[in-house]
C-alpha cells in the first residue's frame, strides 16, 4: 500500500509494512532506541529490535496512562542518561502510543518518537495525529501534548493476535470515519468488514490524516474526529475502563446520532443507517439509564467544554459534520434515554 503523508507541525508518513525488521531498521539508523511496550506484546516481537536497545515495560490498557506510570517510565528513561538524539519507539495499542508520545514530548523538552500500533484502534486513530497524553481521576486525556511521531509503521499481522472483542472495539473508530467523512467505509462494512479490513484501515487512516493535516491543534475542523467521544469517554471512565475504548465510543456514536437527528437535521434514514452499521459490528447498544447523572458530570470535564457549556460534534447528513451547542440537560437526558439508556 502507498504510504499516507500527514502534514502537522512536521510531515511524516504512515508506512504499511510486511517486513517490520527492514523498515524499522531504516528508520532507526544506528540511533539509541527506547522501546516502550507492554510485556504481553513485546515478548513476541523482541527479536525485531536489537538487544542493546533499552526496553521499558508498561502495564496493559488504560492503567499505563496514569501520573504514576508516567513518573515510573520517566525515571527509567532518565536513568539511562540518553541524550536528545535518542528515539522512543512505542509498540502497543492506543494507550501505549499516548503514553510513549507524551514521554517523548516531555523528556529533555522533546525527543523524536515513532509509533508501531498493534491494535486496530491504535492503527486507525490513536497513533495518527500527534495527540499524546495521560488520564486523571477527573477524566481522560486531561494532561497531554501535541507531539507528532517521526513515522508510523502499520503491520496488520499484529491484528491476528487480537481477541474478537478487541477487533470489534477497534471497528468503532473505523465506523466513525465513515460517519463523518468517507461514506464508502460504511458500504465496505456492510458488504463484509472482515474481508475488507485492509481497505477499511487504509481509508480510515486517510480520513484522519486529511483532517489532522488541515487542523493539527484541534482549533476547529479536527473536532469532528471527536464524534461520539464526548459521551464515549464519559462511559469509558464511568465503567472504570471495563469497557474497551471502542465499546464506549460505539455507545457515544449512537447518542451522537440521536443528537444529530434532534438538533442538526439528520434524517431518520441516516440515523437508522448509523445504528445498523454499529449493529452489523455487534457493538454495544445499551447502558444503564441510572448512570446518567454521573455521566453528565463527567462530561462537564471534557476538554471541548467552552464557557461551561457542553459542545457536541453532530451530523446534518452522513459525511457532513457540524456542531450542536446550547442543549439543555433535560434534552441531553432525553436523547440518552431514547438512544442507549435502558
Amino acid at each position: 500500500m502507498k504510504p499516507i503523508t500527514v502534514n502537522s507541525e512536521r510531515s511524516y508518513q504512515v508506512i504499511f509494512t510486511d517486513n517490520l525488521n527492514r523498515d524499522l531498521s531504516a528508520l532507526i539508523q544506528g540511533r539509541d532506541v527506547v522501546i516502550v511496550s507492554p510485556k504481553s506484546i513485546v515478548a513476541g516481537y523482541r527479536a525485531s529490535f536489537p538487544a542493546e536497545h533499552l526496553l521499558i515495560e508498561v502495564a496493559d490498557g488504560e492503567e499505563q496512562k496514569s501520573i504514576q506510570s508516567f513518573g515510573k517510565v520517566s525515571e527509567e528513561l532518565a536513568a539511562s542518561k540518553l541524550d536528545r538524539n535518542c528515539l522512543i519507539v512505542a509498540v502497543g495499542g492506543g494507550a501505549t502510543t499516548d503514553l510513549a508520545g507524551f514521554l517523548a514530548a516531555s523528556y529533555l523538552r522533546g525527543v523524536e518518537w515513532l509509533a508501531i500500533p498493534t491494535s486496530l484502534a491504535g492503527m486507525v486513530d490513536a497513533a495518527i495525529g500527534g495527540k499524546t497524553g495521560l488520564n486523571l481521576s477527573a477524566g481522560k486525556n486531561l494532561i497531554g501534548a501535541f507531539h507528532s511521531p517521526s513515522a508510523v509503521l502499520i503491520d496488520q499481522r499484529f491484528l491476528s493476535s487480537l481477541s474478537e472483542r478487541d477487533l470489534k472495539s477497534g471497528m468503532a473508530e473505523v465506523a466513525k470515519c465513515g460517519f463523518i467523512d468517507d461514506t464508502q467505509i460504511l458500504n465496505l462494512i456492510g458488504e463484509n468488514w472482515r474481508d475488507n479490513l485492509s481497505e477499511l484501515i487504509y481509508r480510515s487512516i486517510a480520513v484522519k490524516a486529511k483532517v489532522v493535516s488541515d487542523d493539527f491543534k484541534e482549533s476547529n475542523l479536527r473536532e469532528i474526529l471527536n464524534y461520539g467521544h464526548t459521551l464515549g469517554h464519559a462511559i469509558e471512565k464511568h465503567s472504570k475502563y471495563f469497557l474497551r475504548h471502542g465499546e464506549a465510543v460505539a455507545l457515544g456514536l449512537r447518542f451522537a446520532a440521536q443528537l444529530s437527528f434532534e438538533f442538526s437535521g439528520l434524517s431518520s434514514h441516516h440515523l437508522d443507517k448509523q445504528n445498523q452499521v454499529l449493529d452489523t459490528l455487534e457493538l454495544n447498544a445499551k447502558y444503564p439509564k441510572g448512570s446518567w447523572p454521573e455521566l453528565l458530570e463527567i462530561m462537564r470535564s471534557d476538554k471541548k467544554v467552552r464557557g461551561g457549556r457542553l459542545r457536541f460534534v453532530t451530523l446534518s447528513a452522513l459525511g457532513v459534520p457540524t456542531r450542536a451547542e446550547n442543549i439543555t440537560d433535560q434534552q441531553l437526558e432525553k436523547a440518552f434515554l431514547e438512544s442507549i439508556g435502558e
